[in-house]
């Protein structure tokens, strides 16, 4: 019987399971499903790479090992160290943000104080560390988790993804909206439906993206200047030139220290900062009850209306002050990778947020006798360290969103180094260092103080934050079917708060809030450019594929000669094999005696267990021994060195081979056939690389885009091989021109 036909009446039957209620999980379990016993393994022998799509749900998951307690509480204490640097440093900048033409009225301060207690309690403590991190991909957070997930239950990636047979994947979890909930099917249909839409789903994921990255670039200015700066305080002497080359070499050095990894950066920096912490709520603590105890009447909203009238717009624009004290909050999601979603809940609930709170207490209660103190009252006690720290939280998430971003044809190929046996979260990209750490500098020397700088990154927070709460949204529709009173309060509060916040931060562009504009620009610029020739090259490819019939009749022609040892035919096409395989044979009449057509497919979640990373069908008769091989990723696994990728893909050609239903002579002989190769000769790896040049009549910006930015970007990014590490003695390259 066909395998398309068995595939329908098995999701047939799985429907009319789910119909009669009660016991249905247990029969998918046992593999029964109504009165028919069926195996998934069965149904995978049937498999095809052109069927997009299914229902078939694994209802068990890797992450549910017992939690081990020891283990999570160094996580949370090694947290502290590179996550929050940012948000447990914002006292230093924040009431001065406020206060930027200083402090008018005595009242003022309970109204700002109002502010910052309900901005850290509803966007760091509610959304962040509860809502938020309960969006994550299988441990693996930001923004690009967010659009795996929507990409995952709907069909919105403008790449094809998704398989009957990715379904099967232990931490796919794939789950259809229920019907009953017209809500969620509506809004997944409608987006499916629109091109538009996908489009800017997107688009919003490599904004958010860009901004993070521009947070990574102007986290370290601001925290650097802000604690060098505060030097002047006891030494006044300082000039802002030497202010701004201390600055630029402390950046230097804390750049060079990322090298180490997250974990021994952790545990470095997390005795500093958790001293930091006892500190800053220690003093706040002292100044509350000191100078004015009175002022915990502000936790009542009414103060912060109070605030706009007696203000106005002054008020209003003081927003952009307020947003100072949310840096680093998104932090606690795109570092969610370099940790667990416990041990970030842990750190923020028992020292961060009640410790930052704490030091604004003090803060306001001392403001509140020494109104003229607003710029200098943080400086005159802050130790120097903490605030240089500060700046390692956003430059981790940068190394996380740009490795998701780069394993969903999204960002132009760098070498990501894992730096941790343990938590594969963990990385480090040199590439992305080293760019960080020059427009750190010349940011440093180019704004030379905090004010601007202040502003820039208020717009960069705020924006992230915004994009952060709109994809949670949809999320909330379509994937957690909220109840639509609890979307409606998470809108009305939060979401409005952060947009009023927005409004405020935009007043400011032209004083410096241009400049993360300006970065995103261009980083959606590269991203952009990078994923739109990824995705002209594989529809290409997809058009133009090679027919299993052609494929056959190549491979029986006698003229073409079969030579010793495995062939990897690596190519970027997952629903068949690419044109350049036709370029070979014309111009190299020979091939491997065993033909694997590979191709790397980066499916959106986090982490493949490696049982389940090959899939293999056979595309040719028996005794030409050609097969197709899908080897799929998620984003957050590592690429293994060439001779063990090797090795595991041959094991699981012959696990594959063993598995068939066929006779046992054949096999046998068919597993020796790819043993003697595979030990006489071994592997090698035949690249179809293919070079993109407009076709005639293009648009002159399609033109511009791929002969001039797309060509450039391939020259200083790294090659195919670089990333596999495929040694070059094992490496034949084959060159194609596409007309896009």
């Amino acid at each position: 019987m066909d395998g398309e036909i068995i595939r329908e009446e098995v999701v047939e039957e799985i429907r009319e399971a789910n119909k009669g209620g009660g016991g249905e999980d247990e029969k998918i379990k046992n593999g029964r499903v109504g009165s028919r016993n069926f195996s998934l393994k069965k149904l995978l022998r049937f498999n095809s790479f052109d069927v997009e799509a299914g229902i078939v749900e694994r209802l068990q998951s890797h992450n549910n090992s017992p939690v081990d307690w020891l283990s999570l509480l160094k996580l949370a204490f090694q947290s502290i160290g590179v996550v929050y640097g940012d948000l447990g440093t914002s006292p230093l900048y924040t009431l001065p943000g406020i206060f930027q033409s200083g402090i008018k009225h005595r009242d003022d301060l309970l109204g700002a104080y109002s502010l910052i207690f309900y901005a850290l309690t509803l966007i760091t403590l509610i959304k962040y560390a509860f809502i938020v991190l309960s969006a994550n991909d299988n441990g693996e957070g930001g923004t690009f988790a967010l659009y795996s997930l929507i990409c995952r239950h709907a069909k919105v990636s403008l790449i094809p993804t998704q398989q009957v047979e990715d379904n099967e994947l232990s931490n796919y979890r794939l789950e259809a909206p229920n019907r009953r909930l017209s809500r969620a099917s509506k809004v997944k249909s409608m987006i499916e439906k629109s091109h538009f839409a996908k489009m800017c789903l997107l688009l919003m994921t490599m904004l958010g993206t860009s901004m993070i990255i521009g947070d990574g670039i102007l986290t370290p200015c601001i925290s650097v200047l802000s604690s060098v700066q505060g030097i002047r305080v006891v030494k006044s002497s300082l000039t802002d030139t030497t202010v701004m080359w201390i600055s630029a070499a402390i950046l230097f050095v804390l750049f060079q220290f990322q090298r180490f990894g997250t974990q021994k950066v952790g545990y470095s920096f997390a005795p500093i900062l958790t001293t930091w912490f006892m500190f800053i709520a220690g003093i706040g603590v002292y100044n509350f009850f000191k100078y004015d105890p009175s002022i915990i009447k502000a936790i009542n909203p009414m103060y912060i209306v109070y605030y706009f009238k007696r203000s106005k717009k002054e008020a209003w624009l003081s927003l952009g002050g307020v947003i100072l004290c949310l840096t680093g909050s998104e932090a606690l999601f795109a570092d969610l990778g370099h940790f667990s979603v416990h041990s970030i809940q842990i750190s923020t609930c028992l020292v961060v947020y009640p410790s930052v709170l704490l030091a604004y207490t003090g803060q306001v209660s001392y403001l509140r006798e020494h109104m003229n103190d607003v710029s200098e009252a943080f400086y005159k006690s802050v130790p120097v360290l903490a605030s240089i720290i500060a700046s390692q939280a956003l430059i981790s998430a940068s190394y996380s969103i740009v490795q998701q971003s780069l394993a969903l044809g999204c960002f132009p190929r760098v070498k990501v180094m894992h730096t941790s046996t343990k938590y594969k979260g963990q990385v480090y990209i040199p590439d992305i260092n080293y760019l960080l750490m020059i427009a750190c500098i010349g940011v440093t020397l180019g704004f030379k103080d905090t004010t601007k700088i202040g502003n820039a990154y208020g717009l960069a927070v705020v924006f992230v934050m915004t994009l952060t709460s709109a994809l949670l949204v949809l999320l909330m529709v379509m994937i957690w079917k909220t109840h639509i009173l609890f979307i409606i309060i998470y809108v009305a509060t939060i979401y409005l708060f952060e947009l009023l916040i927005l409004s405020a931060v935009l007043f400011k562009f032209v004083d410096g809030g241009y400049l993360p504009l300006a970065f995103s620009g261009i980083l959606m610029g590269v991203m952009y450019t990078w994923n739109y020739v990824y995705r002209k090259k594989y529809f290409y490819e997809l058009e133009n594929k090679v027919t299993v019939e052609k494929l056959e009749q190549i491979a029986s022609d006698p003229s073409i000669k079969r030579i010793p040892g495995v062939g990897v035919f690596y190519s970027t096409l997952v629903h068949g094999i690419s044109p350049i395989f036709t370029h070979y044979v014309e111009n190299v009449p020979a091939l491997h005696t065993v033909l694997v057509f590979t191709s790397i497919k980066s499916v959106p979640i986090s982490e493949i267990p490696i049982e389940e990373r090959f899939l293999f069908r056979r595309i040719s008769r028996n005794d030409l021994c050609i097969f197709q091989c899908v080897v799929r990723y998620g984003y957050k696994d590592a690429r293994r060195g060439w001779d063990s990728f090797g090795e595991m893909l041959v094991e699981r050609l012959k696990q594959f081979v063993r598995e068939e239903e066929k006779e046992k002579e054949m096999k046998e002989k068919e597993l020796q056939v790819i043993e003697d190769e595979f030990k006489n000769d071994g592997v090698t790896c035949l690249i179809g690389e293919s070079e993109a040049v407009p076709l005639k009549g293009s648009s002159l910006a399609k033109t511009w885009i791929i002969n001039y930015f797309y060509h450039f970007l391939r020259k200083v990014t790294r090659r195919q091989e670089e990333m596999d590490g495929i040694p070059y003695k094992r490496l034949l390259k084959v060159g194609m021109t596409y007309e896009l």
